[in-house]
């Protein structure tokens, strides 16, 4: 039974310091902790709880973590298994597929939702009936992508490289 166990704690082990996990981990956190900083440093008064959401959930805003991972995960597949691997090949247009979404589809739902949400508000008020609201999905500018990105490639070559 000792044996067994080693060998998993052994698995554990490597799989904790797996240079691709701590790459994708690593972005990801980052990501949400600058954006932490971001929403506190522009709105000022924030709860404690506002500011863990942030950091563990909260999606949109710069810079976009869904990018970040990605990035970091494609590159760190790229540097450490090199780019002719078939796990790069599906990583790269994995991650084409989540920043374009980022970008496209959530940002574009997140808008309409929030437009709906207006219209149902103002026709609730006027006509005196209940409305419940959509949730708005928060998606990204193409910009909070882009510095997600960099962020993920500059976290996946200092996991590899440092």
């Amino acid at each position: 039974m000792a044996w067994s166990e080693s060998i998993k704690s052994e698995a554990l082990k490597a799989f904790f310091e797996n240079p691709i996990f701590l790459s994708a981990v690593s972005s990801w956190f980052f990501a949400q902790l600058i954006k932490a900083i971001i929403v506190l440093l522009r709105s000022g008064r924030k709860t404690p709880r506002e500011v863990l959401e942030t950091l563990i959930w909260r999606t949109g805003g710069m810079p976009s973590s869904h990018s970040s991972l990605v990035s970091a995960l494609t590159v760190s597949i790229a540097l450490n298994e090199g780019v002719g691997s078939n796990l790069f090949v599906v990583t790269l247009f994995f991650s084409l597929v989540v920043m374009r979404d980022a970008m496209g589809v959530r940002r574009s739902a997140g808008i309409q939702a929030k437009t709906l949400n207006l219209l149902g508000r103002s026709a609730a008020d006027r006509l005196g009936i209940e409305y419940t609201p959509v949730k708005e999905i928060h998606g990204h500018a193409p910009l909070e992508v882009v510095i997600g990105a960099l962020l993920g490639i500059i976290i996946a070559a200092a996991v590899t490289y440092l």
